[in-house]
């Protein structure tokens, strides 16, 4: 059974760094109109276990160092003496895309924890016969 929990905990793992990265993700497109709003990015951190199992973990969210685009609008609040302000690096094309990626990532671990737990399943109606 050591092999079943072993990849139970593989999906596992997958699971939660997708759902951070969806996180993240639906973040930058909540601002997407926020002025002076950097995207935040996340990172993939790969740990080993005692049994040599590497699994993947959320690492540190990181906002991007980009430029802000400037906008031009003399009559908004923000805008400084030569009319412009700050607005957002995040991209909505990206972030879409983004989130698609994690989403079928996503899918694709919870498949797979769930055929690992049918086999499981199997294996242990086949052992109580």
């Amino acid at each position: 059974m050591s092999a079943f929990s072993d990849a139970l905990n593989v999906t596992t793992s997958g699971l939660r760094s997708q759902a951070a990265r969806l996180r993240v993700t639906s973040e930058n497109i909540a601002n997407v109109d926020t002025p002076g709003y950097r995207r935040k990015m996340m990172a993939f951190d790969a740990t080993r276990g005692e049994n040599g199992l590497t699994t993947v973990a959320p690492g540190d969210v990181n906002l991007s160092q980009q430029p802000l685009e400037q906008i031009y609008d003399p009559g908004n609040p923000l805008a400084d003496a030569t009319g412009n302000y700050e607005g957002t690096n995040v991209d909505l094309m990206i972030e879409i895309s983004d989130a698609r990626e994690a989403q079928r990532s996503y899918e694709a671990n919870l498949k797979m924890f769930d055929q690992t737990r049918q086999m499981s399943t199997a294996l242990l109606d086949l052992l109580r016969r």
